[in-house]
């Protein structure tokens, strides 16, 4: 920020400083963004012929808006984005409570010292990163949190209880010329939600009886799984009435996006070649198909994600117990997403017991998918023939890279497959053979058997 800027109303005044609303301010920054054909929405993968249009609709219009959705879709990523389209720099009186514009003091001690100082009220900006809020909303909110309270030290300090100065503000008003995010909004209780009804439609607080007039400014947003919307908890009538859209998220819908989402968010240790990215996205998406999955709970984003780390930290902890250097992952270490997040999705009750079956039948069934659209069109027939004169292979989860090379026959075939996925290191030519390999076994061209100390044997 340049220390150019205005320090006092009357500096404020005189440099021309135009005062918007916060959604007139959004709006602003939105119509300059789409005419300037930028990206608001940074990070945000898989919305952008579907919800992105809704919600830009929703804030040209300047609604307060609740995005409905199942776990794991990017509801509270995608408003946390909201923040870029407020202007970097805003001005506030200096050392007010709750932040208010220069030309429009709205609290008692606001307005007086405006009426004072006239134009020598100080003047402090605020950047737009300190202009969100956001709160999770648990059973044991309280309407103080959200709204406020009497101040009991404000109180004992000799004001009286009718002095709208012993108020102590909550989230909501302190979210003044900003927006304020309120997660998982079905889990409030009902008469927390009746006190933000004042809030949203009439702006003013009611607090212990005493009732303040504050014109504030927000942007209110609030994201609720469908299923909690209808069952476990609910918004209740008036509430939902005063959100001026709904809009409804979603897995992604295109293989494409999935991947970029894992690319996006995942923090791994080791390379994970993109076909086995692939498969993950696969499985998550077979996970959201299958009959035996509680798709009312949904299989959230964060699955794909925590089996892409996972993946890779498996071949870390490889490349550690055998001396390498550059750990890749490989088809081994796909079936240490089953035995750790297993617990991440939750099944039919029909299909207890039987949660593993499941699991490995839909990993098995992505594995084939994507060896068939990476592998496809070449002829492994020289692999077949090579393994059954030279033998099995042996890989599993502590065979390096060298070591599976070297068990290796020397065919074309092989050159071929590493060629097609661009495998370079030993790592990753042990990774695309491995690859290779599981393809033909689930093609049922070769066999496969694996033992509990975790060697896998094809041949």
């Amino acid at each position: 920020m340049s220390d150019a800027r205005p320090t006092t109303l009357g500096e404020l005044r005189a440099s021309g400083h135009v005062y918007r609303g916060v959604k007139d301010e959004i709006r602003h920054n939105l119509i300059s963004a789409l005419r300037s054909d930028s990206n608001p929405w940074e990070g945000i993968q898989g919305f952008d012929d579907t919800v992105i249009p809704q919600l830009e609709r929703a804030l040209l219009a300047g609604h307060d808006v609740v995005l409905l959705g199942e776990r794991g879709q990017g509801k509270t990523r995608l408003i946390r984005t909201l923040v870029n389209l407020l202007d970097e720099w805003t001005p506030v009186i200096d050392g007010a409570e709750l932040g208010e514009h220069p030309y429009h003091p709205i609290t008692p001690a606001s307005i007086r010292r405006a009426r004072e100082l006239g134009d020598d009220l100080p003047v402090a900006w605020r950047h737009r990163s300190e202009r969100y809020s956001e709160k999770l909303a648990t059973p044991d909110t309280s309407v103080g949190d959200l709204v406020g309270d009497v101040d009991p030290i404000k109180v004992a300090e000799g004001r009286s209880l009718g002095d709208p100065e012993t108020i102590h503000f909550g989230l909501i008003p302190r979210a003044h010329r900003g927006i304020v995010a309120v997660n998982e909004l079905p889990d409030l209780a009902e008469r927390i939600q009746v006190a933000m009804l004042n809030v949203m439609e009439e702006r003013d607080i009611q607090v212990r009886g005493y009732t303040l007039r504050l014109p504030l400014d927000v942007l209110l947003l609030a994201s609720a799984n469908p299923e909690d919307y209808t069952n476990r908890g609910r918004i209740i009538t008036p509430l939902k009435d005063r959100f001026g859209a709904e809009i409804r998220t979603h897995y992604p819908i295109d293989l494409d996006d999935e991947v970029a989402v894992i690319d996006q968010e995942a923090d791994i240790v080791a390379t994970v070649p993109a076909y086995l990215t692939e498969v993950l996205a696969r499985f998550t998406r077979g996970l959201r198909e299958s009959s035996s999955v509680d798709q009312r709970s949904g299989v959230s984003a964060r699955f794909a994600i925590a089996a892409q780390e996972t993946v890779a930290a498996a071949a870390l902890h490889r490349a550690v117990l055998g001396g390498e250097d550059l750990p890749v992952a490989r088809v081994v270490d796909l079936d240490t997403v089953i035995e750790v997040l297993r617990g991440k999705v939750e099944f039919e009750a029909g299909e207890e017991g039987r949660e593993i079956a499941v699991l490995t039948h839909l990993l098995r069934r992505a594995t084939a998918e994507a060896a068939r659209e990476h592998l496809g069109g070449l002829d492994l027939g020289p692999l077949v023939a090579a393994l059954e004169q030279s033998g099995p292979v042996v890989t599993g989860d502590e065979v390096t890279a060298k070591e599976l090379l070297e068990e290796l026959p020397e065919v074309t075939a092989l050159a071929a497959v590493y060629e097609r996925l661009d495998a370079q290191s030993d790592g990753e030519r042990a990774a695309a053979a491995e690859f290779a390999l599981e393809g033909l076994y689930l093609a049922r061209r070769i066999g496969k058997e694996s033992d509990s100390s975790g060697q896998t044997v094809y041949g």
